[in-house]
């Protein structure tokens, strides 16, 4: 395809050079339109790799080489591929239309109609291949800005999931997950880990919307709860550690991005967990094969400042399982009815045996791609399962 340009460049290919002096002369007044003229049909084609015609007006019946054949060649090679093409002939004859249309050729004109007439039809191709060319170089640049976004994407997740935790068993407490980034990479994180000889939290972060943006907020707080960073803050205590996440993380300060999270601490000793939650669904306890929701309704984080977070305790029996997940694992549409999938409809599953020859969390997720007929998610798929 020839280069893309505003000026409008005519090639007229014909053996006659009376021909092209009227043509000349048509285009005298015509300063946009720069006239190019080859003689010899022969040469015509690298002649026009050389000029970058936006038109080409081309002669049928011409020595050495067939006008028609002439056409072909001009859609053959991709410099000239889409080139719009006019071609020129002394008679009105429907056969020979029907095979220059056949060829390839874009119009077709009797020598010579009124000046108006070419001038117009030169003008239309023009524009028209013109607007083509800028289509497609719109399209190439965003091809490539999808390319290099995709690459961005698939680095952001490959971060994300370098930071996770590894999986631990340790204490009397093991923990297993599986994460699975959504096609536009969301804002999920986990992580868990013992706080003293004695307590051991795990939590789960889902920052709203999708892309590189979300995932660096989800980052930087879990590396706040990782480093315990937050001056004055017990981070045994949830209600403490969600407030001071809540003012760390501000919207206003974070680009309107606001997060929810689920934060658990269990003492090993006494078998209590203490738990807060903001904006984010309910941890599911699963115990005796029946599952309880733990949740305390607070607000998302980064949405009010000073807002307080109330917490909760519960005492956990024995062989009993934690799971902390964000909504992305049950807010997907049934293949089955089209409805949304409700939580309980996930807690439920998360209270029977696992598949065969799977892990629950393995058996979670096939479950979740079952039921939407699908393994790929609009969000997020992060589950976290914590056996105490």
């Amino acid at each position: 395809m020839s280069k893309c340009e505003k000026k409008i460049s005519l090639l007229l290919v014909d053996d006659q050079p009376i021909i092209a002096e009227a043509v000349r002369k048509m285009l005298a007044d015509q300063p946009d339109i720069e006239f190019n003229y080859c003689d010899n049909p022969t040469k015509a084609l690298d002649f026009a790799a050389k000029t970058r015609p936006t038109v080409i007006l081309q002669d049928l019946v011409m020595p050495n080489v067939d006008g028609l054949t002439l056409v072909k060649f001009f859609r053959a090679k991709p410099e000239t591929r889409n080139v719009p093409l006019v071609v020129l002939s002394s008679k009105e004859d429907a056969g020979i239309k029907y095979k220059a249309f056949e060829n390839g050729a874009n119009d077709y004109m009797v020598k010579f109609p009124d000046k108006l007439e070419v001038v117009a039809r030169i003008r239309y191709h023009s524009r028209a291949y013109t607007t083509m060319c800028e289509l497609n170089s719109a399209l190439k640049r965003l091809q490539e800005s999808q390319i290099a976004l995709k690459r961005e994407l698939e680095e952001a997740e490959h971060y994300v999931k370098s930071l996770l935790p590894p999986k631990l068993g340790e204490r009397g407490i093991s923990t297993d997950w599986v994460f699975k980034s959504s096609t536009e990479l969301g804002g999920d994180c986990f992580g868990y880990g013992w706080i003293d000889g004695e307590n051991f939290a795990a939590y789960l972060i889902d920052v709203c919307g999708h892309g590189v943006g979300a995932a660096l907020l989800s980052v930087s707080a879990m590396n706040v709860l990782r480093s315990q960073s937050l001056a004055e803050v017990d981070f045994r205590k949830p209600d403490e550690v969600l407030y001071g996440l809540n003012n760390a993380f501000d919207m206003d300060s974070q680009n309107q991005m606001y997060f929810t999270l689920w934060y658990g601490v269990y003492n090993s000793k006494t078998r209590e967990l203490s738990y807060a939650s903001g904006g984010h669904p309910p941890a599911i306890l699963v115990s005796d094969g029946s599952y309880k929701k733990l949740t305390t309704n607070g607000l998302v984080i980064g949405g009010m400042a000073n807002s307080k977070f109330p917490s909760a305790t519960i005492h956990v029996p024995n062989a009993s399982k934690l799971y902390i997940f964000s909504d992305g694992v049950y807010e997907l549409t049934r293949a089955d009815n089209g409805q949304m999938m409700k939580l309980d409809d996930f807690a439920c599953e998360l209270a029977s045996p696992p598949i065969k020859g799977m892990s629950k969390v393995e058996s979670m997720m096939k479950f979740s791609c079952d039921a939407q007929n699908g393994d790929n998610f609009e969000d997020d798929f992060s589950l976290l399962e914590v056996a105490l």
